[in-house]
């Protein structure tokens, strides 16, 4: 269970961040409006996928996982900041399904982080 719970996480982490892609690159309209109203559209969707995408490889990679975990975080972290600060928690009356996406995304990947923390390297 000490081996296979970290590998379960970082499955579930880099699943959802990597199903969301199709949405970002083919311009969903959904995604479309939500990185309209923040003023990122469409260099923001297609940067955020790409970065996603980055971030779920690493995710799947042992010696990575840290890397693509503090990826997700980042990516993540600005993803409910943007929620809270000017999309609102719903959106498209979704009741809150991609915030609270988010959110379990951020806390997951958290816990990698912590249980890869002595992994991390400082440059």
């Amino acid at each position: 269970m000490k081996k296979i719970l970290p590998l379960l996480l970082r499955i579930v982490v880099a699943i959802i961040l990597i199903q969301t892609l199709r949405f970002k690159f083919t311009a969903h309209p959904d995604s479309v409006y939500i990185f309209t109203k923040v003023g990122m559209e469409p260099y923001g969707r297609i940067g955020t996928g790409v970065i996603e995408l980055i971030a779920g490889i690493l995710l799947l990679i042992p010696r990575t996982a840290w890397i693509g975990a503090m990826l997700a975080l980042g990516i993540i972290g600005g993803a409910i900041m943007i929620h809270l600060t000017k999309l609102g928690i719903e959106i498209n009356n979704d009741g809150g399904t991609l915030f609270i996406t988010a959110v379990v995304t951020f806390l997951l990947s958290a816990i990698i982080l912590w249980i890869r923390r002595r992994e991390v390297k400082f440059f």
